[in-house]
């Protein structure tokens, strides 16, 4: 059986943090250093970016990451226009090892409203 996009998204997020954007919001805020991954395609995040996220594409994350943290206990935030992509990403980065990992399943325009 082929799994469609929709059934990954499902499945990544039962084995992931989902968080909505107000508890994204009061977790980003009490962390220290924590990072916000913008993980849409670059010209997405050229057109409209939250002030304090890094863009790395969710097809580039895993040669990406290290990069930008090297703790495997950072707080990292993924988004993107709905919440699946950063899903998925949120699940590859647990994988890799790092602990601390939520996906905000909202809408980017959410997002941008509540953290700037």
């Amino acid at each position: 059986m082929i799994k469609t996009a929709g059934d990954l998204i499902a499945e990544a997020q039962t084995q992931i943090n989902c968080l909505d954007v107000i508890s994204a919001k009061k977790l980003y805020d009490c962390a220290e250093n924590p990072l916000i991954i913008d993980v849409r395609e670059a010209k997405n995040a050229e057109k409209s970016k939250l002030k304090d996220s890094i863009n790395i594409s969710r097809g580039l994350i895993e040669m990406k990451i290290a990069k930008h943290c090297p703790d495997s206990e950072t707080l990292i935030l993924t988004h993107c226009g709905g919440g699946g992509r950063a899903s998925l990403a949120a699940l590859t980065l647990q994988q890799m090892g790092y602990a601390n990992v939520h996906a905000i399943t909202a809408t980017f325009d959410e997002i941008k409203d509540t953290f700037g």
